[in-house]
């Protein structure tokens, strides 16, 4: 009777968590859960041992990066992300060394992070000056753009909760409001 040796994954929230709190243990585990499919990816796709470790340890700096920033938000399963990322990756260095020119040999399911490396941390730059734009735009206005777009307050409580006559006079001065933003904004 032959005996299956099962990975141990650990869970989504554990690796979160435990980058969080610099655990050395949870990155042991994820190397030991996710590193045999990336170095499957790598090796049937012109690569090798020391490739697949390079794009792995790279893709693991790229989540603690995100994770330790504080505001990662992961839409899939951990396993599918550090796939595609490394599939990103290893694509990127294949074209460098114009080993390939087809298409890659997949086995898992792949995320476009394309956009998702390079366009969220341009993403995060637009919100980094956003936030410092809503910051200099002083009151009401903040509180105004804050309430409708954020908190998705009708206009009629906006115009309550500032004593507006009226929530056409309250939409002008959000408008107003919006106007200074996108001033402010396309400054800094």
């Amino acid at each position: 009777m032959s005996r299956e040796i099962k990975r141990f994954e650990p869970s989504d929230n554990e690796v979160i968590l435990g980058i969080l709190n610099d655990s050395k243990g949870v990155l042991d585990k994820l190397y030991e859960a996710y590193f045999p499919m990336i170095l499957q990816l790598v090796v049937m796709n012109s690569g090798n041992d020391d490739d697949a470790k390079d794009v792995f340890q790279e893709s693991v700096i790229i989540l603690y990066n995100k994770v330790k920033k504080g505001d990662f938000v992961l839409n899939s399963k951990l396993k599918t992300f550090i796939y595609s990322v490394c599939r990103r990756l290893w694509l990127k260095r294949l074209s460098q060394k114009s080993r390939v020119t087809g298409n890659i040999v997949d086995f898992e399911e792949v995320l476009s992070v394309e956009c998702d490396i390079e366009q969220q941390e341009e993403r995060d730059k637009q919100f980094d000056l956003m936030e410092l734009a809503l910051g200099r735009l002083g009151e009401p206005c903040k509180t105004i753009i804050e309430d409708f777009y954020m908190n998705s307050k009708s206009m009629q409580d906006i115009c309550e909760k500032f004593g507006y006559t009226n929530a056409d006079n309250a939409k002008n001065q959000k408008y107003k409001c919006l106007q200074r933003l996108k001033k402010l904004f396309f400054q800094a």
